[in-house]
């Protein structure tokens, strides 16, 4: 996705400044473009932070006055000391006190400055973010916000901290508004709504999704929406039929355990509502694909949480799930209670997470790739989504559960992508046999374009879980390196080994 954030704050900054922009999951931030800036802007997240800091090495030596401001160091400061300026917290009262700053000079101060905002922006004041600065056609899908904080307090996360419990909103027309916009530089095919909590307020949510469905019957369905949300939205079924009616086609749930005992552990007891399976059909009866957050080395783990984890993923019939080992972020009730009992790794060489796990450390690392490399094998992996070719995308708006071939429309759209699928999986893969498997039930179902989608994510994870499972291997789940071959590459024999091993695009994500 594009990086929303830093697109608000570029659509922020005065009319009259000269921007660029540079987004490091698609190219490189160039020499020519730091030579000639006077002030680099730069964010990130925490597992980004030695490329934030190399980039802001790479700026000062140019002489370039730096800029950070973003969600790490909003809520840890104290990790980057290099930047002549950071700033800390939402758009607000401290991003007009440093504009005014950067009108009046661009030389660095003798010391750090620090500005944090007090005063928030309300949401519906935000610009809308600056597509005119990037290429949406080189992005699997596009986002949008509507809404900032969350009302949970869940033990691992730094939401609350960051953004508040309350949920501050955008009205519906702003959101639709910023649609409009976006689709006027492209049509993305896919926005995914960033908000942590899609239905954090019922009410609105129900207020914005039928403006969501209007906007959609306006203009024609151009798009599919994507969301995050508790799994105890399940219990709205008058939530789920109207997202099925805006074509919401996927819902992020952060499942984390199946383990009861666990959830309340980790203070998400949300979850512990209703039976996640439960949730997990009524999502999928309503065309939504669930994506799943799980987590490994909780305190409550076992040497049988492990077993149980696969079980549920056999069961659930989810085809993708951010697999994670458990770490400890600053300004959680998490890294709080670890602090306190001593139990916050602080030499991380050579460690994938910075707790002490209760279980011996290598009980955990070696559970995680027991679950990841189950999850990701091929023939699993395509099971998961020919079930959900088989219960799930029928009762999307709009899709007859009787079978029907794919329009001439469909397949004018989906050939530049299909024919990359056709040679680096259909041909070269050595899983092609269970991509054909699930074409041809693609092919008699209509369902090409689900074909697609499923083809990329499967590449992706496939490769991700041998790169991660090689020895000595180490790679974030958001990795851009593996299956970027399917992406937007201009020239194919630039593109090397299919399954992981010497990819392409190897970058960074600090924008």
């Amino acid at each position: 996705m594009p990086p929303q954030g830093i697109l608000t704050i570029a659509a922020y900054l005065p009319a009259e400044w000269e921007v660029r922009f540079a987004d490091e999951n698609i190219a490189p931030l160039s020499d020519a473009d730091l030579a000639w800036a006077e002030v680099l802007m730069t964010t990130g997240m925490h597992v980004q932070r030695e490329r934030i800091d190399a980039i802001i090495r790479r700026a000062r030596l140019a002489g370039t006055l730096t800029v950070l401001g973003g969600p790490s160091v909003s809520a840890a400061p104290d990790w980057y000391p290099e930047p002549d300026i950071v700033h800390l917290g939402e758009l607000g009262d401290a991003t007009d006190a440093l504009i005014d700053r950067l009108r009046q000079s661009v030389e660095p101060a003798a010391a750090q400055e620090v500005y944090r905002t007090e005063e928030r922006l309300a949401l519906d004041e935000f610009p809308v973010p600056a597509y005119d600065q990037i290429d949406l056609s080189q992005y699997l899908l596009a986002s949008v916000q509507w809404s900032s904080g969350c009302p949970y307090r869940c033990e691992f996360c730094d939401i609350p901290s960051l953004y508040g419990r309350r949920v501050r909103l955008k009205a519906p027309e702003r959101v639709t508004a910023e649609l409009d916009a976006m689709l006027e530089r492209g049509n993305p095919g896919a926005v995914y709504f960033v908000d942590d909590n899609f239905v954090g307020n019922p009410k609105a949510a129900r207020e914005l999704l039928e403006a969501l469905v209007s906007w959609q019957e306006r203009r024609g369905f151009p798009v599919a929406f994507c969301c995050e949300a508790t799994i105890n939205a399940a219990k709205r079924p008058e939530l789920l039929e109207l997202m099925r009616e805006a074509n919401f086609h996927t819902i992020f749930c952060g499942i984390e355990s199946p383990d009861v005992e666990a959830l309340r552990g980790m203070r998400k007891t949300q979850n512990v509502s209703l039976p996640v399976l439960d949730a997990v059909r009524t999502f999928n009866s309503h065309g939504l694909e669930v994506v799943s957050g799980i987590i490994v080395g909780l305190d409550t783990d076992h040497p049988g949480s492990y077993p149980a984890i696969l079980r549920f993923i056999e069961t659930s019939q989810i085809p993708m799930l951010t697999i994670n080992v458990l770490y400890a972020l600053p300004r959680t009730p998490l890294w709080e209670r670890l602090e306190a009992a001593g139990r916050i790794a602080e030499d991380r060489a050579g460690r994938v997470s910075n707790v002490e796990f209760l279980l011996p450390y290598d009980t955990v690392l070696h559970g995680w790739r027991t679950l990841v490399r189950e999850a990701y094998r091929p023939d699993a992996l395509y099971a998961r989504f020919r079930h959900q070719m088989a219960h799930t995308y029928p009762n999307r708006r709009n899709r007859g559960v009787a079978a029907q071939r794919p329009s001439l429309a469909q397949l004018r759209r989906a050939l530049p992508v299909l024919s990359r699928l056709l040679w680096h999986v259909g041909l070269r893969a050595d899983y092609r046999r269970e991509f054909w498997r699930t074409a041809r039930i693609a092919w008699h179902g209509g369902q090409i374009e689900a074909l697609i989608s499923a083809a990329i994510v499967s590449h992706h994870l496939i490769c991700f879980a041998r790169e991660a499972l090689a020895p000595g291997g180490e790679a974030s789940f958001y990795s851009p390196r593996a299956g970027s071959e399917l992406g937007a590459v201009e020239d194919l024999e630039d593109v090397h080994d299919p399954l992981g091993r010497d990819l392409v695009h190897d970058q960074a994500g600090a924008a």
